[in-house]
């Protein structure tokens, strides 16, 4: 008996275009629906109705949970996954979790009340246990993020990787006495492996951290400022800083300027992301491939949803971008 799979072959097709034409997707072309359509009909292929069935069931929407949309990272990144999910006919739902457990669960019944056909999470606030009860109820995708528990497509990077590079860059430009800044301590294994990285480098270079150069909480420009103020009544003062954000690292240069400090003498500053507003202020920072992250993380979720095999997880790789705060 005749296969979808060997459908696609005689046409010289994929799987998915296969499946649009069988669901009646209106983006394939008329070239590609007759060669379908005459190899089906060489083949002999009759469409599973019950699978037909289920796929009328299919929303064309995917949820996308973010913990805050004003963070330019989330915001870009979003952008990124919309444009890559228009070309395949699908739409976002934006589900903003501003970091609480409960709101993000709620969001998860989308996927089991089908209002949704697939979820991408971009932050994890919840142990992944929570997650497991939707697993059946529609594929699950994880961008940016990563747990050891999640047996699902992850599209991720290595954060130790990040916080050594970051760290590592301000020793190599003559800085000892370097802190570390991040949002919550314990919140998600991504800031826990970027502490890892910092700490990995300061090792390496047989450097002391004082306790008090662990400065938590800050995810905001405002937060910035607050930290600056913070590190400003340190009696062991640090002499640069690594941030877990741009907007962080962008509130940490206003104060500072603002109390007459020189940038980078008296205190060196590096963010994280690179988005464009550390480009306007000229500051260091850790690029992360927004754009292929956002793109690759959707390639991964179609294929989920129309049933092709896709990689389970795949690394992406940190860039050092110098400029005048370090």
């Amino acid at each position: 008996m005749a296969t979808i799979h060997d459908v696609a072959k005689l046409a010289g097709i994929s799987r998915t275009t296969v499946s649009r034409v069988l669901n009646c997707h209106p983006y394939v072309t008329e070239e590609k629906k007759r060669k379908i359509l005459n190899a089906m009909k060489q083949l002999n292929y009759v469409p599973n109705s019950s699978a037909q069935r289920l796929r009328k069931t299919k929303t064309d929407t995917i949820a996308v949970f973010v913990p805050r949309i004003t963070n330019p990272f989330f915001s870009h990144l979003v952008e990124v996954m919309e444009n890559e999910a228009a070309k395949f006919g699908y739409k976002l739902i934006l589900c903003q979790t501003h970091y609480n457990k409960e709101q993000e669960k709620k969001f998860l019944e989308l996927l089991k009340t089908k209002q949704v056909d697939g979820v991408i999470l971009t932050s994890i606030e919840n142990e992944w246990r929570h997650f497991k009860p939707y697993m059946n109820d529609g594929p699950i995708v994880i961008c940016n993020e990563y747990d050891d528990e999640a047996y699902v497509p992850s599209v991720y990077l290595n954060q130790v990787k990040g916080g050594y590079l970051g760290t590592k860059h301000l020793i190599d430009r003559g800085y000892k006495k370097i802190a570390y800044c991040a949002g919550s301590e314990r919140r998600s294994r991504l800031t826990r492996d970027r502490r890892k990285g910092y700490e990995q480098a300061m090792k390496e270079a047989s450097l002391v951290i004082d306790e008090d150069w662990y400065l938590y909480n800050a995810i905001s420009i405002e937060d910035g400022k607050n930290v600056f103020l913070r590190l400003k009544q340190l009696k062991n003062r640090p002499e640069a800083i690594f941030t877990g954000s741009d907007e962080v690292a962008a509130g940490l240069l206003k104060a500072a300027k603002d109390s007459g400090w020189r940038v980078p003498q008296d205190l060196a500053i590096i963010g994280f992301d690179n988005q464009p507003l550390a480009q306007l202020l000229g500051l260091s920072t850790v690029s992360q491939p927004v754009e292929k992250m956002g793109s690759q993380t959707m390639k991964v979720m179609i294929q989920a949803i129309t049933g092709e095999e896709s990689k389970s997880l795949t690394n992406l790789s940190f860039q050092l971008i110098h400029r005048t705060t370090t």
